[in-house]
């Protein structure tokens, strides 16, 4: 049996205002993967940050014991000294350097004050390889996807002659391809002896790689399970993460909510890269949505499901866009956001911390943002009427936050989630786009977010939501469209829909 490589005993870490941490104890068999669940501001990532020296010691409760020693990191690079390396959701590397330059950042190889380039290059085409990544060290970061860049990420890890790897949601933006390889990279590294942590909201893949999973619940510990010695099913973990059971993960729709009129049609559309000429991102699709309908719109990556959804949301991507908008069957131009916005479009990205909230801002500013206008008189906002209008969504979406004054960034992904919706319904669409709108938050928040969804559908407004993850989109929809490399090329009712009729339909060719 295994020895423990790590045992974090009695770990609290306190905010102003907030105990995050609550006398966390969490241990690590060493030369495994040890997955960590819980919901959004469980603690996860706090704990973590207290392990790798992000929270140094002397900010925190507790003892830290790696390889039997005990351990007052003062900051990260005392925690890599030991071997423990920290890989975070927002990925650290600079774009418009290249990747070897990258691995070796403050970490160069040098003599005399001249870095020695041939011997940086090649070093890092032999991490390259470790990890599976077929890239040229020169290239530059800028140019390789999410995917690739997470591989670099490791690639630095292991230049750093790691003991213990962590990895803080590693696939929550990446497709079903480069989450497999990296899954198998983390199984190749627990064969070489590397022991591995991850932090993720896919139970799934936690059950598909882990060997224990720990379940964290407002700061505390509430169980590890052994997953081939303990009968672990996805419902039980979600039972210990929520501290309830979700016998339904996707709430039911109302009956009698009937789907009215057509409000938006969207015909002949076509979109242009902005970056490659000639080439064409949406071709000739053609889609509707009705008063009161969740429409999906299922794809694989690079189909061009958000391409779609931001050109039509005042073309705010692609060039030389063609077709024709129809609200409640008139033609109209939403040839800016502004234009968009006037007409009750809206458009949640599926990126909330780069385009859809101001993270250093908080959440009252955020939640006017878009509807500014309604808040302004004689070119002055109403302070107070924006404290109310902010009040009101932080009560009715339950954002977990003291006041409308804290600041976005340092809430849970969910929470910021739920300040992106606030943005939208506050500028009382008719038409709700949502793309990705559940992305790196845990289950417990999705079936909030679901609700919400439900709640708007009942008021009446048209919703397209956008996701990867085909279950969600048969649990909460009346009807999906699939696209394939730009075409539409499938519509199918909710009572017809299943995830392999979605799959032909979504990888069906140009013809």
């Amino acid at each position: 049996m295994p020895s423990n490589i790590l045992e974090m005993r009695n770990i609290t870490k306190t905010f102003p205002g907030v105990k995050a941490l609550q006398n966390v104890t969490f241990t690590v068999a060493e030369g495994e993967i040890h997955a960590i669940c819980g919901e959004n501001g469980a603690g996860k990532s706090t704990l973590m940050k207290v392990l790798s020296g992000v929270y140094p010691f002397g900010e925190y409760e507790g003892d830290i014991v790696f390889e039997g020693k005990t351990c007052e990191f003062s900051g990260i690079r005392d925690s890599e000294e030991r071997g423990i390396v920290i890989i975070h959701q927002e990925l650290a590397l600079v774009p418009e350097l290249s990747i070897a330059e990258n691995i070796f950042l403050g970490n160069e190889t040098a003599k005399r004050g001249l870095i020695n380039w041939d011997e940086t290059n090649a070093r890092a085409a032999k991490l390259l390889k470790r990890v599976g990544l077929d890239e040229n060290p020169t290239t530059k970061i800028i140019e390789l996807g999410v995917g690739k860049q997470q591989l670099v990420e490791i690639a630095k890890a292991m230049s750093k002659k790691v003991r213990m790897l962590i990895l803080d949601e590693p696939t929550a933006a990446l497709n079903d391809d480069d989450s497999a390889h990296l899954l198998d990279l983390l199984r190749g590294l627990r064969d070489e002896g590397i022991t591995c942590v991850i932090i993720s909201h896919k139970l799934n893949e936690i059950k598909a790689i882990s060997d224990q999973v720990t379940i964290i619940r407002d700061g505390q510990t509430i169980d590890t399970l052994h997953m081939k010695r303990d009968e672990v099913t996805e419902d039980r973990i979600i039972s210990l993460m929520v501290g309830r059971s979700l016998e339904n993960r996707y709430p039911d729709r109302d009956p009698s909510i009937e789907i009215g009129e057509e409000v938006l049609r969207i015909e002949n559309w076509t979109v242009h890269s902005p970056t490659q000429r000639g080439r064409v991102l949406i071709r000739n699709a053609n889609l509707n949505l009705r008063k009161g309908e969740v429409v999906g719109l299922a794809g694989l990556m690079g189909a061009g499901r958000t391409e779609l959804a931001m050109s039509v949301f005042g073309r705010s991507y692609g060039t030389n866009i063609s077709g024709q908008l129809y609200k409640f069957g008139k033609p109209i131009e939403a040839k800016n956001v502004q234009q968009a916005i006037a007409h009750g479009l809206a458009y949640a990205t599926e990126d909330r911390k780069r385009y859809g909230l101001n993270l250093i801002d908080n959440i009252q500013r955020n939640v006017s943002a878009a509807a500014l206008g309604k808040l302004a008189k004689a070119g002055w906002v109403d302070d107070n009427q924006e404290l109310s209008v902010a009040e009101g969504f932080r009560k009715s979406l339950r954002i977990k936050a003291p006041t409308v004054a804290s600041i976005t960034g340092k809430l849970s992904g969910g929470n910021q989630q739920k300040v992106v919706l606030a943005k939208w319904i506050y500028t009382n669409p008719d038409v709700l786009i949502l793309d990705e709108p559940t992305r790196g938050i845990d289950v417990g928040a999705k079936y909030e977010i679901y609700q919400i969804i439900n709640q708007l559908a009942a008021e009446g407004k048209a919703i397209l939501v956008i996701s990867s993850e085909l279950p969600e989109l048969l649990g909460i929809c009346d009807r999906i469209y699939t696209l394939s490399e730009g075409r539409i090329t499938g519509e199918v009712p909710r009572e017809k829909a299943n995830q392999e009729l979605l799959m032909q339909y979504m990888t069906r060719g140009q013809e």
